[in-house]
């Protein structure tokens, strides 16, 4: 049995500890990092304030923006597959937080 031998009970412990983790959830220091709270106008919207946007760093940003100016701004929010690093995994994380109309509120608490 597998157990029989040193790497055998390592690895039990080792996989056991990982389930462990698996059933608890978000680690604490999860729990403490910013969440961000509101919506960003993705026609309004400033880079760095789509920045605050998960997954949205500074040089997708600047793509949002200059694919806004390009077009004259977004009709829809899956629009958003057509910048260069959002596809539809990304869309879907970012849905509950972008609009294309209203006043941006989005910050991080």
């Amino acid at each position: 049995m597998i157990y029989n031998t040193r790497w055998g009970r390592v690895l039990s412990l080792v996989l056991l500890t990982a389930f462990g983790f698996a059933l608890a959830g978000s680690s604490p220091a999860e729990d403490d990092a910013p969440r961000l709270v509101g919506i960003v106008n993705i026609n309004t919207a400033t880079p760095e304030q789509l920045e605050l946007l998960p997954g949205i760093g500074e040089a997708r940003a600047n793509a949002v923006v200059a694919i806004r100016k390009q077009r004259g701004g977004f009709k829809s929010i899956e629009e958003l597959t057509e910048v260069k690093g959002i596809g539809p995994a990304a869309l879907e994380r970012l849905r509950p937080f972008v609009s294309t109309e209203g006043k941006t509120t989005a910050q991080l608490k």
